[in-house]
């Protein structure tokens, strides 16, 4: 029953070398037990019934031999179980974060070429072609970001050098960025990529940026690492439509890949999130 039973549970040629492997060690076990056995006999103790004790101990031994075999081939397979469900679970977590990546994408491509046409309506050749040079940069970053989940806090910054000229051609200088980072923190820390293109996204798609309300845009990295990013608040006088999505991905993402929550710092004059980095 025994036999039938581990058969069931897998593959033949796989038990057949278990039990036969168990069925080698017992047999040698059993040869040294007889041998001192036969050898205390020699010397004339008398041993009775010694020939049917060897057997059932033989028998035994056998049994015992199989069972902590099998017990150790079903923890051995449970590790190799446990070892794929997480391989399994860490390939559905990427595949989740590149989706929640990719939403960032389309909307950012719209609205980059808005500056384009505004630099070849002005006639400005040197302007539009280093416009064209950094927007190539930031897109290749982009597109490149769904092979990676977590980069250096350098890679992120140096994105975003790119994309702040892009942001300052566009609102003409009433929208800057002042990043205040220590340099040999830059390679040491990691954050999901494409960390900051929705924080700054989000300040344009909700404040006023004009003349009367130039927007500066803070980055800060604390003495907690967390990379602050901060910005005054101008409210629309009408509410922009959106739904909030940036800000949700954002944070699933920060889950999915670091287990660890952003936090959201909310006033009248003031907008912040804070990126635990690590």
């Amino acid at each position: 029953l025994l036999i039938r039973y581990n058969l069931k549970k897998m593959p033949a040629t796989l038990f057949k070398q278990l039990l036969m492997r168990n069925f080698l060690f017992s047999f040698i076990a059993y040869l040294l037990y007889a041998s001192i056995s036969y050898g205390v006999s020699s010397l004339g103790i008398h041993t009775d019934a010694l020939g049917s004790i060897l057997i059932f101990q033989f028998f035994v031994t056998c049994f015992l031999c199989t069972f902590i075999g099998y017990i150790s081939m079903l923890y051995s397979r449970q590790r190799e179980k446990e070892s794929e469900i997480e391989r399994l679970r860490f390939e559905n977590l990427q595949s989740r974060c590149d989706a929640l990546a990719n939403q960032i994408n389309p909307h950012f491509f719209f609205n980059s070429l808005n500056g384009i046409s505004s630099l070849i309506r002005k006639k400005d050749d040197e302007k539009t072609l280093m416009y064209v040079h950094q927007l190539s940069d930031i897109f290749r970053y982009i597109l490149q970001s769904d092979r990676k989940g977590l980069v250096s806090l350098r890679e992120e910054l140096e994105f975003m050098l790119s994309f702040q000229y892009v942001m300052e051609v566009r609102f003409a200088n009433k929208l800057t960025f002042s990043v205040r980072v220590e340099e040999e923190r830059k390679d040491l820390l990691m954050l999901p990529v494409l960390s900051l293109l929705p924080l700054v996204d989000n300040v344009v798609v909700h404040n006023r940026i004009d003349s009367e309300h130039k927007m500066e845009i803070s980055i800060v990295l604390n003495e907690q690492d967390e990379l602050v990013v901060s910005n005054p608040v101008y409210p629309k006088l009408s509410a922009p439509d959106t739904n909030g999505t940036g800000l949700a991905n954002l944070e699933s993402r920060f889950t999915l890949l670091m287990n660890k929550q952003i936090r959201i710092e909310s006033t009248e004059e003031t907008f912040r999130v804070c990126l635990p980095l690590k």
